[in-house]
């Protein structure tokens, strides 16, 4: 995208507004765990949980790895800056929550998953809250899915600028498109649907 004039920063922001937004049309205010990834998925994350604390929601974050690069340390101070807490006890956030949302791996994601991820992703596969994916449901491969039979099984997943491949194996609820922002002949060779009137999200089924 940056060929379009985009930064990542932007990018962020309005993936991360989309991914808040798409929670809102569909699970009401709670506790919200967002498990945050030390990747661009979890920049988007972290924007998710700053617009879902203005949504009404309580965002909690478990943010094991973080970047020093100074874009994931500027997202990092704006959580803090909403009082928008961290939290190392995974376990047992996972079990008093009303929703999780997975911003760990997204579509660069390739291999096995490394600690201290492994572990989580075990928590979070057996834990009772409904759970949504940020783009990619963590621990799939972006084209072939859960290949390995350790990746999450989302309630929720929110593509982001358009489905990936691996969408197809998705049998959760909710599917959402996220991140409107791509030019309309990008739209076009992507085959994109129009978003409708001012939403930053698009349900797909």
């Amino acid at each position: 995208m940056s060929k379009y004039g985009y930064t990542i920063e932007q990018l962020m922001e309005l993936a991360g507004l989309s991914v808040a937004q798409s929670i809102a049309q569909e699970y009401p205010a709670g506790k919200v765990l967002l498990c945050i990834g030390p990747g661009n998925n979890g920049g988007d994350g972290l924007v998710a949980a700053r617009h879902l604390k203005h949504f009404g929601y309580r965002p909690v974050l478990y943010y094991p790895k973080q970047p020093a690069k100074d874009l994931f340390k500027n997202l990092l101070l704006q959580c803090n800056s909403h009082h928008i807490p961290l939290i190392t006890d995974l376990a047992e956030e996972a079990n008093s929550c009303d929703l999780i949302v997975d911003a760990i791996f997204g579509f660069s994601f390739h291999g096995s998953v490394r600690a201290p991820f492994d572990s989580a992703l075990g928590i979070l596969r057996h834990a009772k809250a409904p759970l949504v994916s940020v783009d990619i449901p963590s621990g799939w491969d972006v084209e072939a899915g859960d290949v390995h039979g350790t990746g999450l099984s989302p309630d929720m997943l929110i593509s982001l600028t358009a489905p990936k491949t691996c969408a197809r194996h998705f049998k959760g609820r909710f599917h959402y498109l996220g991140g409107r922002f791509v030019p309309p002949e990008m739209a076009q060779e992507l085959d994109i649907p129009q978003f409708p009137g001012s939403d930053q999200c698009l349900r797909l089924g």
